[in-house]
């Protein structure tokens, strides 16, 4: 079984104490300069489980062998709601896509007060809390998109461009890998095709306009990846890369930790108490892939996320005794180390962004 979790970050206005948003969900989502917040969880299988974080609720960092097992604890006053999914999530077809959008427009539908919309697999985890994390985009601008994409496609232009896949996750409810078939086709002459990682960090006006769909470039580059082989890694890219008003706003890394092999396989190396330096290094807001209750994810517990023996991840809103057991100040961040290193990474990435 493979999760997903969507979180949402949102806002309420307030004076100038601190701006922000929420994921994801799952993938992912989410922030600023308020205390709002709509975080999701989506199972590849059958259920999404929305946790919608009001004014006076706070946000808590779920574990990814936690959500392996479908055993998420409740955290300190979250509002949980089901939403029953039919489809299915098929390596290298198109129905992560479907079951994304799926978030987001469900995301869209019921919570108003969020700005980043942040998805993540159940192979994920955090390297910052939430505190470092809402601490650190309250000072960004809210239209910014961090996608990691290149218009390089190199071997994938043949292996994944030009063969036609069907997905049977998108009509069969067994499950089944997906199929090729021929003849193949060219490389499309009316975009330009794009490719990166799966996992992002999208604003709201990019969801909004890959959902409300005003142009008809999300529909047409839906269809036409509905046949793409590893579509996940190439619909958002080509679609923010082809549309002028949103190309401005793309920052280039999805905010992640992964070590792949060079040249990358279809899937990246498990990280393990050996890539420990380096992942710490990398800056790096979530890191993946980890095996469930490996030890490197109790060292991130007690290393980064300051985590105890399975509680949530403390924060600003912590109160009463033992600690953590009440929200006192919902409003309230206490970022740590994590934010200066994620500051870091942000930086970096504009001074890239500025050379390109």
């Amino acid at each position: 079984m493979h999760d997903y979790k969507f979180f949402a970050m949102g806002y309420l206005n307030m004076e100038k104490k601190w701006m922000f948003p929420l994921v994801l969900s799952s993938l992912v989502c989410i922030f600023l300069l308020a205390t709002s917040f709509n975080m999701g969880l989506l199972s590849s299988l059958s259920t999404m489980s929305l946790l919608s974080m009001f004014p006076s609720r706070v946000m808590t960092n779920v574990t990814a062998s936690s959500l392996a097992e479908n055993q998420v604890p409740p955290p300190p006053l979250v509002l949980p709601f089901e939403i029953r999914l039919s489809d299915f999530w098929i390596k290298r077809g198109p129905t992560m896509v479907s079951n994304t959008l799926h978030a987001c427009a469900i995301l869209l539908k019921r919570h108003k007060d969020w700005d980043w919309f942040i998805n993540l697999s159940a192979s994920d985890y955090p390297l910052v809390t939430q505190d470092d994390l809402l601490d650190t985009f309250s000072d960004l601008k809210r239209e910014l998109n961090f996608i990691e994409h290149t218009s390089h496609l190199g071997w994938k232009a043949g292996q994944r461009a030009m063969p036609l896949i069907v997905d049977p996750g998108l009509y069969q409810t067994a499950k089944s890998d997906i199929y090729w078939v021929t003849p193949n086709r060219k490389l499309p002459t009316a975009f330009k095709l794009f490719t990166g990682s799966a996992w992002m960090i999208l604003s709201r006006a990019f969801v909004e306009y890959c959902i409300w769909g005003w142009d008809n470039l999300p529909r047409t580059l839906l269809m036409y990846y509905s046949n793409f082989v590893s579509s996940p890694e190439g619909y958002f890219q080509t679609v923010i890369c082809n549309a002028p008003e949103f190309v401005p706003t793309v920052v280039n890394h999805d905010m992640h930790y992964i070590s792949w092999d060079s040249p990358p396989k279809q899937h990246p190396h498990t990280l393990t108490l050996n890539d420990t330096a380096k992942m710490i290094a990398s800056d790096a807001a979530f890191a993946r892939k980890f095996k469930q209750d490996t030890p490197i994810l109790d060292k991130i517990d007690r290393e980064l996320l300051g985590r105890k023996n399975g509680s949530f991840t403390p924060g600003g809103w912590c109160g009463g005794k033992p600690r953590c057991s009440k929200v006192r100040n919902p409003t309230k961040l206490r970022p740590g180390p994590g934010a200066e290193r994620l500051r870091r990474l942000i930086g970096f990435m504009f001074e890239a962004r500025d050379h390109e």
